[in-house]
């Protein structure tokens, strides 16, 4: 029997690791189906990315004793899904994802690095993953104009569990999508290989278009929107992990996931706020047994990834809407975040707007250009109030 300073930080882990994958699973499978894979290479993808991030996170917590959690980078998938594919195809992407976990590696071994990413002004970065977010905010408004009935039923249950419990809101509406799929296919078995996908490797190819569109904004949005606010909420519970351990231990998983399909890995905000609060466990010295059983269920739902895919393939407008309706507390976020410098606002703003245009140049996307305009913008702006 589980001691009880155990039982409650180990059911804590559990309960975490399911709202985090119910959550955000469908913002992976369109970002990665829309960066050029098939299915069977998504399901391998999302595997991958689960396996990596949930080992990370038991890796890091069983070793430092500390609630450290990590996950795949929802904004970084969203990321993907508003890019589309870049030339090269999937073996481009995948190469992408290589460089961007490298990165990753990078800025947690050269301090100079990641400080250099850390200054890149927060308007602008919160600008570029608003305009990354805005085109899939849209898919439940468009969900409901192709398929209303199933899409009211997704979208009511959504915002009924809001009203009560915001965390439990999205997996509601996963599980209300799982159940309406079922119900208009009930032809529709799964067996036992479908349930485990095959872990396809895929050769990688870098090309320039893939390092700026896919590389550059992933690392960028992956830092800003989810390594350094999971540093911040360590440190708010009163925990003190070495910040470059963290974000380059998260890096080279993401990269051993990299060539199968995953993205991206890297340090959780939310889980990691749930598994280093008292909900988690009254002692803080307890509190790294959630993280670490929140890793090994991560690790057990992405060896489940091929029933996801294949539930998801029977209605991808609901997956998609089930996405929209995840990302809808980012995107309030960011524009929040993006707007509250009244200073560097317009800079903000063309960023945003050059980001939401899905607009691409030399076959690099739009967020890439994005961050550049609005870097322009604020530069001219800083200087015409220095004349002032």
């Amino acid at each position: 029997m589980a001691r009880p300073d155990t039982l409650q930080p180990t059911l804590a882990g559990c309960v975490m690791a399911c709202v985090g994958f119910a959550s955000s699973f469908a913002v992976v499978i369109q970002g990665l189906t829309a960066a050029g894979a098939s299915q069977a290479q998504a399901a391998s993808g999302l595997m991958a990315a689960a396996v990596a991030m949930g080992l990370a996170g038991l890796v890091l917590s069983l070793a430092l004793r500390q609630p450290v959690s990590a996950a795949w980078s929802t904004p970084g998938a969203a990321l993907l899904a508003a890019t589309g594919a870049v030339e090269g195809g999937w073996p481009a992407a995948v190469g992408a994802f290589l460089i961007a976990n490298g990165l990753l590696v990078a800025a947690g071994l050269i301090q100079p690095l990641g400080r250099a990413v850390a200054a890149i002004p927060g308007s602008l970065a919160n600008a570029m993953l608003a305009g990354v977010l805005f085109g899939l905010c849209l898919a439940p408004i468009k969900a409901f104009v192709a398929a209303p009935g199933a899409a009211a039923i997704v979208i009511f249950v959504w915002l009924v569990v809001l009203r009560y419990r915001r965390v439990y809101a999205t997996p509601a509406a996963a599980l209300a999508a799982a159940l309406v799929i079922a119900h208009n296919a009930p032809s529709l078995a799964l067996g036992a290989a479908d349930v485990a996908p095959t872990p396809l490797w895929i050769w990688p190819r870098f090309t320039l278009s893939g390092f700026a569109s896919i590389s550059l904004p992933l690392f960028i949005v992956t830092m800003a929107s989810q390594n350094l606010p999971g540093i911040a909420v360590l440190k708010a519970y009163g925990y003190r992990p070495r910040p470059s351990l963290l974000i380059g231990v998260t890096g080279l998983f993401g990269i051993l996931a990299a060539p199968f399909g995953g993205h991206a890995v890297n340090l959780s905000a939310i889980t990691a706020a749930m598994c280093a609060s008292p909900d988690a466990a009254p002692d803080p010295a307890r509190r790294w047994i959630a993280s670490a059983t929140a890793g090994a269920v991560m690790v057990g739902l992405g060896v489940s990834a091929g029933a996801v895919m294949q539930l998801a393939s029977g209605a991808p407008v609901l997956v998609e809407a089930v996405a929209g309706l995840a990302l809808l507390g980012a995107l309030g976020s960011a524009l929040h975040n993006a707007l509250i410098e009244q200073a560097e606002r317009e800079a903000a703003l063309a960023t945003f707007l050059v980001a939401a245009s899905g607009v691409a140049f030399y076959g690099i996307g739009g967020a890439f250009w994005g961050l550049i305009v609005g870097a322009v913008v604020l530069a001219v702006t800083r200087a015409g109030a220095l004349k002032l």
